[in-house]
C-alpha cells in the first residue's frame, strides 16, 4: 500500500508508536508474512534505525517466547525480513537472544536455522562477533558450529578473536562433545590460518 511509504519519515519514537497503533507486535502471523512482503516492496529501502525498531516490534516479543519450533508462517516472515534487512535484525534480535538467561532451546535452533540459510555473509560475521562479545555456554556452541558450517572467509581480527575464545574457555568444555566437534570445525575450516 502507499501508505506504508510514511515509514521512511517516522523518527524512531513515531515508529514504535505506529507499530503500537497498528499492534503489530501481536498481529496474527499470517498478516505479518503480508506486511513484510509489502516492506520489500517499498521502492526506497527503510533506514537502518527503522529497520532495527520493526525489527524490534515485529519479531522479538514473538521469537523470545518461543517455546516449540516457529510455525511456517512466522519463518516465512523472518526470511523476508532477513533478506533485505539483515543487519539491523542481527542487531536487535541476536542481541536480545545472547542476553536472555536459560536454556531457550527454540530460540538457538532458530539462531541457528537462520545462520544456515538466510543471512549474508556480513550478518553471519556480525553474528559470530556478537556471540564472542558473552562468554561461551553449551546453548551457543551449535549456533558457533552453525557459523562455522557456513565456511565463510573471515578477517583475521575475527578469525583471531575465534581462536583465542575457545582457548580461553577450554577448561569449562572439558567433557562437552559440543565443544570438540567446534574445535575440530574451527581446525578443519580454518587449516591454513590456525597454527
Amino acid at each position: 500500500p502507499p501508505e506504508l511509504s510514511i515509514l521512511n519519515s517516522c523518527s524512531p519514537s513515531q515508529l514504535e508508536g505506529l507499530c503500537s497503533f497498528l499492534q503489530l507486535s501481536t498481529c496474527p502471523e499470517p498478516f505479518l508474512v503480508r506486511f513484510c512482503s509489502w516492506l520489500l516492496a517499498l521502492t526506497a529501502d527503510l533506514s537502518y534505525t527503522s529497520a532495527a525498531v520493526l525489527a524490534e516490534q515485529l519479531f522479538l516479543r514473538r521469537v523470545l517466547s518461543l517455546t516449540q519450533p516457529p510455525s511456517r508462517h512466522l519463518m516465512a516472515a523472518l526470511t523476508s525480513f532477513c533478506s533485505k534487512y539483515s543487519h539491523p535484525f542481527c542487531r536487535v534480535l541476536v542481541a536480545a537472544l545472547l542476553q536472555e538467561p536459560g536454556e531457550g532451546a527454540e530460540q538457538t535452533k532458530l539462531l541457528c536455522e537462520l545462520v544456515e540459510e538466510c543471512l549474508e555473509p556480513h550478518s553471519v560475521q556480525l553474528v559470530l562477533s556478537q556471540v564472542l562479545e558473552v562468554p561461551l555456554s553449551e546453548k551457543l556452541l551449535p549456533v558457533l558450529q552453525a557459523v562455522l558450517g557456513r565456511q565463510e572467509v573471515l578477517p583475521p581480527e575475527l578469525l583471531d578473536l575465534l581462536v583465542l575464545t575457545l582457548c580461553q574457555q577450554a577448561p569449562a568444555f572439558t567433557t562437552s562433545l559440543n565443544y570438540a566437534k567446534l574445535v575440530t570445525a574451527t581446525l578443519t575450516v580454518y587449516q591454513s590460518q590456525v597454527s
